[in-house]
Order: C-alpha cells, then sequence, then structure tokens
C-alpha cells in the first residue's frame, strides 16, 4: 500500500518499478538533489552520479521522456535545484537474471504452480532500488524459487503484484507465471482483491467505524512522503474502511480495508484524519500525539516504542481469486510478536487506569 500497484507501501526504500498508468515504464534510478546543490544541467548531474553512463545516453532518455524531475519530463538543458526529485525510466523490464539470488529466509505462507504468497517481517524491503540493491525480499525469492542460477533454469520469471512498505509486516502475493501475473494484477486494479491491515493509531476514534477518502499524492515540498489532496488538485483516488477492534484510550487499535492501494494510503489517511499510526515516525506518530504530562506516561510511551521500533501495521488477511483454480482463497497472517506485545502493554495501561489509577492531565 502501500504501486505496481502499492498495497500499503511505497517508500523512497520500496520505490514504484512502474510509471503508474504507463504500462512500459519501469524505474532504474532515483535521485533527490542535495540542498547545498548549485544549478546544474540534468545530464552534467546525472554523468556525474551514474556508473558507466554517458551524458549522450542520457540526452536520448531526457529525449525520450524517460527523465522526470518532481514527476514531469524534462530535457536534458534543465537545472536541478535543491530538493528535486529525479527518477529516472527504462523501457526495458527488469530481468531476473539482473538480480543475484540471496539464500535469505522467508515465510511462505502458502505455494503452488501459479503464485507464492509470503509473510513478510518488519524491516525487509520488498524490491531492490535506490539504496537497497542486496537483502530485499526479491532477492529471497529468487533464490527460493530458482537457486543460485536462475539463468540456467529456464523457469520463467515471477512476477510482484502489489508490496508493502519495509516497516510494514505481513502479506503479499508474488506470481510465478505470466499468466498468473495478468490475472493478479487485473484483481487488483479492478479491486477485487480483499486485503485487510491492522494498525495501531494514536488517539481514541470517535466513530465505531467509517471511511477516509482523500486523494494521495507525493508531498509539493518533500518528495519521500506522501500527503492528502482535495478531489482533482493533485494525487490519485484513495479509500480506506476503518473498524474500530480495540480501545486503549490514548491510542486505538483498527481494522483497516483498502479498497485502492495508494502508496502510504493507511499512513497518510490516518495521519490527516489526526489519528497518526503508532512509532509512524515518517507522518507524525514516533512522538507522544494523545496521553497525560505525567513523566510515568512519557517513560511508559517511550518503552511501548522501544518494542515495536517501526510503524504499528500489518498486513493481516489477503485474499482474492486464485488465477489457477478459479476459487477464492483467503490468507492470514498473525501479528508478530512486537505487535503483540506492544498491544500488551496497552492493555495493562488500560487496566491500570480502570483500578483507579488517575488520568488527569490529559494533553
Amino acid at each position: 500500500m502501500d504501486e505496481l500497484p502499492e498495497s500499503e507501501d511505497h517508500e523512497s526504500e520500496d520505490p514504484e518499478l512502474g510509471e503508474p498508468g504507463s504500462g512500459d515504464l519501469f524505474e532504474r534510478m532515483n535521485f533527490v538533489v542535495d540542498r547545498h546543490q548549485e544549478p546544474l544541467r540534468i545530464d552534467k548531474y546525472l554523468v556525474t552520479r551514474m556508473a558507466h553512463a554517458s551524458r549522450n545516453k542520457i540526452q536520448q532518455a531526457a529525449e525520450s521522456s524517460l527523465i522526470r524531475v518532481n514527476d514531469q519530463p524534462v530535457p536534458s538543458n534543465y537545472r536541478v535545484r535543491p530538493g528535486d526529485h529525479i527518477i529516472l525510466f527504462t523501457t526495458r523490464a527488469p530481468d531476473l537474471t539482473e538480480i543475484t539470488p540471496e539464500p535469505i529466509p522467508l515465510d511462505i505462507v502458502f505455494e503452488d504452480q501459479d503464485l507464492v504468497v509470503i509473510n513478510k517481517p518488519a524491516g525487509m524491503v520488498v524490491h531492490p532500488g535506490s539504496g537497497n540493491y542486496t537483502g530485499t525480499l526479491v532477492h529471497g525469492l529468487a533464490y527460493h524459487l530458482y537457486g543460485a542460477h536462475p539463468e540456467k533454469t529456464g523457469v520463467p520469471r515471477f512476477g510482484l503484484v502489489h508490496r508493502i512498505d519495509k516497516n510494514t509486516s505481513g502479506l503479499l502475493v508474488a506470481a510465478k507465471t505470466a499468466s498468473a501475473l495478468n490475472d493478479l494484477a487485473g484483481q487488483f486494479f479492478d479491486h477485487k482483491v480483499n486485503r485487510e491491515y491492522q494498525a495501531l493509531v494514536w488517539g481514541d476514534m470517535e466513530q465505531q467505524e467509517g471511511t477516509i477518502q482523500g486523494n494521495v499524492g507525493r508531498h509539493l515540498r518533500f518528495r519521500k512522503i506522501m500527503d492528502v489532496y482535495p478531489d482533482g488538485e493533485h494525487g490519485k483516488p484513495a479509500t480506506t474502511h476503518y473498524r474500530v477492534l480495540e480501545r486503549f484510550g490514548y491510542t486505538t487499535l483498527l481494522a483497516c480495508r483498502l479498497e485502492t492501494g495508494r502508496t502510504h494510503q493507511i499512513r497518510v489517511h490516518m495521519q490527516h484524519v489526526g489519528h497518526p499510526l503508532f512509532n509512524d515516525a515518517t507522518y507524525g506518530g514516533d512522538r507522544i500525539v494523545k496521553g497525560t504530562v505525567f513523566t510515568k506516561y512519557r517513560q511508559f510511551v517511550e518503552n511501548c516504542f522501544a518494542l515495536i521500533p517501526r510503524q504499528a501495521l500489518h498486513a493481516r488477511t489477503l485474499g482474492f481469486i486464485h488465477p489457477g483454480t478459479g476459487k477464492a482463497v483467503h490468507f492470514e497472517a498473525p501479528l508478530p510478536e512486537d505487535f503483540q506485545l506492544v498491544l500488551e502493554k496497552w492493555r495493562g495501561y488500560g487496566r491500570r487506569n480502570e483500578s483507579g489509577e488517575s488520568r488527569a492531565g490529559k494533553c
């Protein structure tokens, strides 16, 4: 989310593979221009930052609209400015043989001749990209499917249908054949895939259930994060349905169902309505948002942050029509240990308050 279709997961650490809607462009590299950078032609700028790249090839890429700055094609004489987000695309899909398989342990929930469902741990990047060229789930999946020498197997290249953020845990599906990839991609595009996340958010949600709607697009100033915009202004339509599972007074456990799959959708939608995810450093959840002014409470929250040093978000369930059998399938991944531990902490805090501890001094 977050995408290829995003599945609650972009992040500059988990960059999109293709330009949305193009169908034939694939991201190769991306850069964010340093704040101290002097104005410089983009072809000169990229030559100094890309191994084996010639200025002529970069100019050709610009002529073919394969170089985008802040989501817009630019000519080769464009002068970069501090904060510019540059993406270089290619028309050639990434090839499996460009990835060196790595023996990375994977939690395989289900696998057959058509697909594989994986329970991804928090901290693992899904696909190689800027700053993450090894150690990704794709490297581990390549090893799982093809061993150390994929070029000798003749097995068709697998395909990720969606992804989740580096610091989000939970389920994702990868296709093992071209036909399965096309079928699953169509289900994601038509919003026929059932995905439910569990999220611990700051604050006590007013409604027991509800729907958040708002276009999600890149922040106009800070290109590595997303923001919510009124319809028609920027970004793409996004819908998140939620229901309350458990209340802890200052935090709430939610089940979130994605109707669309935009980059960081749940995270940015929850921030937008004033309930950022617990310990989400990108969207303001890594500080005390709700609670008391007491030192003991501050220490309690810091202890909770230490238990789950990432945003409290888990892709709990995944359901779709199996591309081979035509039957509905459903998968579930239990909450990981760090998430369970922080929930127990909040339950204990709530029990202490119910037994008479003062909750005066609310922020």
